[in-house]
């Protein structure tokens, strides 16, 4: 999932108000992939700095999510993680990933 340009990226009250340990999001990446179905899909879960990117997953199955996440409101990691982890069952942006997006996360920004 492409980074926003900064205006755009959800407002946060302190950078701080929001942050969440690795543990937190990963807890949060596991229990999304097994409310989804593909929990038996993944076959690692990284979580480091990335530049253009928020997340990305990899055909082998490999999701990787930008440290920065860490610091974003518990809605915008959602939809980061939601949508990454629907690309484990559709590739690409088509209308079904989109259909799928909007059922799992109905009150999403995209």
């Amino acid at each position: 999932m492409k980074k926003a340009p900064q205006k755009t990226l959800p407002p946060i009250a302190s950078p701080l108000a929001e942050a969440v340990a690795r543990d937190v999001l990963i807890a949060e990446i596991e229990a999304w992939a097994q409310r989804i179905g593909v929990e038996d899909r993944i076959s690692e879960i990284q979580i480091r700095p990335m530049k253009r990117k928020w997340a990305s997953c990899s055909s082998r199955g490999r999701l990787t999510f930008d440290t920065a996440l860490l610091h974003q409101p518990a809605e915008f990691r959602r939809e980061v993680i939601v949508h990454e982890l629907l690309h484990l069952k559709i590739p690409n942006h088509g209308r079904l990933f989109k259909a799928l997006l909007k059922a799992y996360l109905p009150e999403s920004i995209q």
